[in-house]
């Protein structure tokens, strides 16, 4: 039995895109009087994909918008009380809801590390929890396509990368917000003409082997093309031969655009040996007059690939990276987590804490803030320091740091600066935030992503940037773990 039109003319009510265990879970909060118990959520990830040195954080302005249109309808209650689980005034209350709890999040575009938390969500249990599955599914997704799209365009060393990915994508969703995720991670532009629609991103494209192949001779094909787009003439040189076919066409029919008064655009490759081929079409363009011809490739491009032809000496101006991007194949999973970290109680915040055999599993206990410390006479980024919420730390004097993995090494910090990098997003349910655009995020985490140090950005074996925790934080922690290490 279908509940519930699931419309994507007319726009998607996603509420109930959750994981059941949180209804299930609000139904037994509800049944035991604690459903309006203040509590302390944070959305975190332990890991970095592909072993890197950081992370662009990106989806926030999707959490928001998710948030913002909280509502369960009529369908959503027929079907919640068809499953004969759910008591009626729970369902009732679900009827009447209204999203009420505090956010703070990481802006979006900013460089984070691991077991920082990028969303706080403080309110009703019931709701808190409640929130996980779309808070992780979107900033895990969103983080993961704009990290990868980052290293992508690094590996391209100032050369444009396009985002090729659409067809390729898990979904038409993981297209969409993979291409915005994409642009903010440094991308040019897309093939998903529906980003530019929806984001005003750059949409970018030309023509397929398929034109090419439908014409009588490869002439044709890019004469005809010529014709229509005289001042944008892109030509796909690889359906037959690049060397012995396309690009001879191609300088033909750039040679009657330009007596005609226009510039010729650029050519594509989409197969063969990049390296070679890209040497010899710059060289037979330079000669023919045309230096200022683009060279686009394409072809299952990544970093990797992209940094060794590029150490190779290919001739090429810009990448277009559609599957390995679009699905961040090499490492297609965000490991993102949403964890319980404090209650609150008369006002008094009370920290909770998880604790596992694996470590790296336990968390950080408590309401916290995040400091960023800079150098002052360089503006690159020192390390981070998470502390307590009330915590008040002397900023005027040198600051140590342990290392995140010698712990038994420490950074003295002097002569710098500090940044708070979460910012309060909704109060008592009400939105507070103003979302940039998705230009201004790119920008801007352009910007930031150039205040860390180059060892940071490194493909392989990066440095490993500096994340501690304050010294009360450390405490609060250590006697819980020492506490509960007594009852066992």
């Amino acid at each position: 039995m279908s509940y519930r039109n699931f419309d994507l003319k007319n726009g998607r009510n996603l509420t109930m895109l959750t994981d059941f265990y949180e209804i299930t879970m609000g139904n037994g909060y509800f049944k035991n009087n604690v459903g309006e118990q203040i509590a302390y959520f944070d959305m975190f990830f332990r890991k970095i994909p592909d072993d890197g040195g950081y992370c662009i954080l990106s989806g926030l302005e999707q959490v928001i918008a998710y948030l913002q249109a909280l509502n369960f309808n009529d369908d959503d209650i027929k079907y919640l009380r068809d499953k004969n689980l759910f008591d009626e005034n729970f369902l009732t209350y679900l009827k009447n809801f209204k999203f009420s709890c505090d956010v703070w999040a990481v802006p979006e575009g900013n460089p984070v590390f691991p077991n920082e938390p990028l969303i706080i969500v403080r309110g009703p249990v019931i709701q808190a929890q409640f929130v996980e599955t779309m808070i992780l599914l979107t900033i895990n997704h969103q983080t993961l396509i704009a990290t990868k799209a980052s290293r992508i365009c690094n590996a391209a060393s100032g050369r444009s990368v396009l985002e090729f990915g659409s067809r390729r994508a898990q979904g038409y969703d993981g297209s969409i917000f993979g291409a915005r995720a994409s642009y903010i991670g440094g991308c040019a532009a897309t093939s998903c003409t529906i980003a530019e629609e929806l984001f005003d991103i750059p949409a970018s494209g030309t023509m397929a082997h398929s034109w090419v192949q439908l014409f009588d001779s490869e002439y044709d094909a890019f004469k005809a093309w010529a014709d229509v787009y005289p001042e944008n003439c892109s030509l796909l040189v690889d359906t037959y031969n690049v060397l012995k076919s396309g690009l001879p066409n191609a300088i033909k029919v750039f040679n009657e655009l330009s007596s005609k008064g226009f510039k010729p655009k650029s050519i594509r490759i989409d197969s063969g040996d990049i390296t070679y081929l890209t040497k010899e079409c710059r060289k037979a363009l330079d000669s023919a007059g045309f230096h200022d011809v683009k060279i686009l490739v394409s072809n299952s491009l990544d970093e990797y690939i992209i940094q060794e032809v590029l150490r190779q000496g290919a001739q090429i101006d810009m990448f277009g990276v559609g599957e390995r991007l679009i699905t961040a194949k090499s490492e297609p999973v965000f490991g993102g987590v949403y964890k319980l970290t404090a209650t609150e109680i008369h006002g008094n915040v009370i920290p909770k804490i998880k604790i596992s055999e694996n470590q790296e599993k336990i968390i950080n206990p408590g309401f916290k803030k995040i400091y960023r410390i800079f150098d002052k006479k360089t503006d690159i980024a020192q390390a981070d320091l998470i502390a307590l919420y009330d915590e008040e730390i002397d900023f005027s004097s040198p600051i140590e740091i342990f290392d995140p993995v010698y712990t038994w090494k420490r950074k003295k910090i002097t002569d710098y600066y500090v940044k708070d990098l979460l910012v309060k997003v909704f109060d008592n349910g009400n939105l507070i935030y103003k979302s940039p655009s998705v230009q201004e995020i790119a920008s801007y985490s352009k910007k930031e992503l150039g205040k860390l140090w180059p060892e940071i950005l490194r493909l392989e074996n990066p440095h490993i940037y500096y994340v501690d925790l304050s010294e009360k934080l450390w405490n609060v922690k250590n006697d819980m773990l020492m506490s509960y290490s007594n009852k066992f």
